[in-house]
């Protein structure tokens, strides 16, 4: 039953947060074509910043929970029940949705974002093994 109802809302939850990538949340087009490739440093950055700790939470913890989910796709597609297969095919996508932030200037590309995302689909992977043994999913 869990997995039909996966399987039913995997693809709005998508199409979700692919809003959220480009168009939500206050997001406007900038003017030039941005780009962050210091990995974990510019998160560091962000953190001691003059931001509201409700804006870090939201933004690096969303950036992980909101990716949860995807680890899940196992139940849709054999080959990503193992954990490489789906990492790899995961970053594959990811970096193309920050490739298309990039050069439609709707984001930016941040490599932080594919590791927090990337770090989000591990632990949804986690829960999902451990949904399959204790449930004998």
């Amino acid at each position: 039953m869990l997995k039909k109802i996966y399987k039913i809302i995997i693809v709005p939850y998508t199409l979700f947060l692919l809003y959220l990538m480009f168009l939500g949340m206050g997001r406007f087009q900038y003017e030039e074509n941005l780009l962050t490739l210091e990995p974990v440093f510019s998160t560091i950055k962000f953190i001691q910043g003059p931001n509201k700790m409700i804006d870090i939470v939201m933004i690096v913890l969303g950036n992980i929970i909101m990716f949860i989910p995807f680890g899940f796709l196992g139940w849709i597609f054999p080959d990503l029940k193992k954990l490489k297969p789906l990492i790899f095919s995961f970053i594959s996508c990811i970096v193309i949705v920050e490739a298309l932030q990039y050069f439609t200037r709707m984001g930016i590309f941040e490599v932080d974002d594919i590791i927090l995302n990337t770090f989000g689909v591990y632990l949804g992977w986690e829960f999902y093994r451990i949904f399959e043994k204790r449930f004998n999913y």
